[in-house]
């Protein structure tokens, strides 16, 4: 039997952060997070900077305005 492989970009859908974590949802459903401390713009920033972040290159990353912080999916997923 044949399996046809597809190779699909990890793009996200939605971001939320904890105290401790980066959340991320992906369009193919997988959820993947990252500790805080790995993004120590994030990890230092108010709460309100932390929530105000935006998907960019139609999710292949996100960017965060107030800490000048950009993120790449790919990157997470390493």
């Amino acid at each position: 039997m044949n399996s046809l492989a597809v190779k699909l970009d990890p793009l996200a859908v939605d971001v939320s952060l904890s105290d401790e974590a980066l959340h991320v949802t992906l369009a193919d459903g997988r959820e993947i997070s990252a500790p805080l401390a790995w993004f120590p713009r994030l990890h230092n920033a108010t709460q309100e900077q932390r929530q105000a972040w935006r998907l960019i290159g139609g999710g292949v990353g996100i960017h965060w305005d107030g800490v000048d912080e950009d993120i790449s999916i790919e990157g997470l997923l390493k």
